[in-house]
């Protein structure tokens, strides 16, 4: 008679959950949150900045302190802050389940797979912010280039 061992699959399956809701975070506000709300078209944010400069710099001149108009923070702004660091979090989470699944030698699939979902909603995180410093030192070099800098 042969009997099969069943392994346990609890601590792979929890972080397989959290992992792809980390993925899940990870990309929300960079792809479908610009869908749902729209920000605004860049004239009205060019004026709006125009009209701020103008106002400080009238009371820079009175000799007054520039007090700022309180600016509501949408539910999409506060997602925007809010998902990266339940991304990287949760993502952290998910892998850190996934190895001790392993060393309780649970099913290997299963912890992988939660390392993987995890380990991709941090590399989501870290290629956006790899970007954004790629279009900084383009910028940077393209003004260098241009004041003959470089």
């Amino acid at each position: 008679m042969t009997d099969t061992i069943v392994q346990s699959r609890r601590l792979g399956i929890i972080g397989c959950v959290i992992g792809l809701v980390a993925l899940v975070a990870a990309v929300l506000p960079h792809w479908v949150l610009p869908v749902i709300d729209p920000p605004p078209p860049i004239d009205k944010v060019i004026v709006d900045v125009g009209h701020r400069v103008k106002e400080r710099l009238m009371a820079r001149i009175k000799g007054v302190d520039y007090q700022a108009p309180v600016r509501e923070t949408s539910w999409t702004d506060l997602l925007h802050q809010q998902l990266p660091v339940a991304a990287v979090s949760l993502g952290l989470l998910a892998i850190i389940l996934g190895v001790v699944g392993q060393l309780r030698r649970e099913e290997r699939h299963v912890a992988a797979m939660a390392t993987t979902l995890g380990g991709c909603a941090i590399a989501v995180q870290l290629s956006f912010l790899l970007m954004g410093a790629l279009i900084v030192v383009a910028i940077i070099y393209f003004l260098g280039d241009f004041l003959a800098l470089f």
